[in-house]
């Protein structure tokens, strides 16, 4: 079974609205999107409700706060049944510096996207989340030269 929700023309035209710019106030982002305030309400309340929308954030330069470094780490571990597993997310999931955590395959059992100040900084991140778990066999990280495009928007 699908969790997959039908969206029609104004519901798609409602995301993609709040995600190039999610500070509009409803009455801006009704006339935006051509209906009603209380049509636009309504709206995006069944599609927060519903989970479509999971939550409305700020996006931050990281240079500007000081996280300069950007990460793409692989991650293998030595034993990877599901506790273990789940158990190396329990770990990561609360560290601020980890943006993101994927499993995947084939390859390494998890990448991480991790943004840091310098490189200090992840080699402490490095020690309090790798060295120091014994079922981690394999760090493998790229560090970021350049970044050429970032966005957040999915197409609907």
């Amino acid at each position: 079974m699908s969790d997959q929700l039908l969206l029609d023309e104004l519901d798609r035209r409602i995301l993609n609205t709040l995600q190039a710019d999610a500070s509009h106030t409803n009455a801006e982002l009704a006339e935006l999107v051509h209906v009603s305030p209380p049509t636009c309400l309504r709206r995006v309340k069944q599609l927060t409700d519903s989970g479509v929308i999971e939550r409305q954030v700020a996006i931050v330069d990281p240079a500007k706060v000081g996280a300069r470094l950007s990460a793409i780490v692989e991650i293998t571990l030595d034993v990877q049944a599901v506790e273990r597993m789940d158990e190396f997310e329990a770990l990561v999931a609360p560290d601020p510096a980890v943006l993101q955590c994927y499993r995947v395959t084939p390859g390494p059992d998890f990448v991480l996207i991790v943004q840091v100040a310098d490189m200090p900084a992840y080699h402490a991140l490095a020690h309090r989340l790798f060295t120091a778990h014994a079922n981690v066999r394999n760090v493998k990280a790229y560090f970021s030269t350049h970044r050429s495009k970032f966005d957040t928007r999915i197409a609907v």
